[in-house]
């Protein structure tokens, strides 16, 4: 009897330690899951702010490629205008140079043209050698034309000191017929509005 109360003593002892096992067992696995869910916290808190420093600096750098990018714009834009500027003003070059060589040509061609007139004015029409001065005279007058250079319109016309010189004054046979150019003496030329020589001419005053 005594041996049955003994053994079944031990028996409930054992449950009791195996009781109280498991229940520290419980209580260190719910201490160790607490623990690890710090640990977690803690690591995921470290990487939120690894994640907005790396937003920053990318943040940072776009800024900065942003403004490089706009300062390349801005100097190909004035690149780009500077070579608007540069070819318009050597276009402006090159046709003020061909106008100023064609003056200089027609200025030392002039003094001929003239005594091809000269010479139509002194010669009977009717010769031969007055025809084939007429038809050089005539290509003189096209070769003109053709390089844009102009006759300066004068008989008839008000007198203009831009386009007209006067080397004579004779008195008018009426008043309408003052400050008009009444004879040309030596034929003027002009090019794209700019004289190359005025018409020399007599004026009624």
């Amino acid at each position: 009897m005594n041996k049955e109360k003994e053994d079944q003593q031990n028996t409930e002892n054992q449950n009791f330690n195996n009781q109280e096992e498991k229940t520290n067992k419980a209580e260190e696995d719910l201490n160790s899951s607490k623990n690890n869910s710090a640990e977690g916290d803690v690591k995921l808190e470290l990487t939120r702010e690894e994640l907005v420093d790396e937003l920053r600096e990318k943040n940072q750098k776009i800024e900065e490629l942003d403004a490089e990018i706009d300062d390349l714009l801005n100097r190909l834009q004035r690149l780009q205008a500077d070579f608007v500027n540069y070819r318009k003003r050597s276009q402006r070059e090159k046709a003020e140079m061909t106008i100023q060589g064609k003056i200089e040509l027609a200025s030392s061609l002039l003094p001929i043209f003239d005594n091809f007139e000269r010479a139509l004015k002194a010669e009977d029409s009717d010769s031969e050698f007055y025809s084939g001065v007429e038809m050089i005279y005539k290509q003189f007058l096209k070769a003109f034309s053709d390089e844009g250079i102009e006759e300066i319109e004068a008989e008839g016309e008000e007198f203009n000191p831009e386009f007209h010189e006067a080397i004579m004054k004779v008195e008018a046979e009426e008043e309408l017929d003052k400050e008009l150019v009444i004879d040309v003496m030596q034929k003027g030329f002009m090019i794209e509005g700019r004289v190359i020589r005025p018409a020399m001419v007599r004026v009624a005053v």
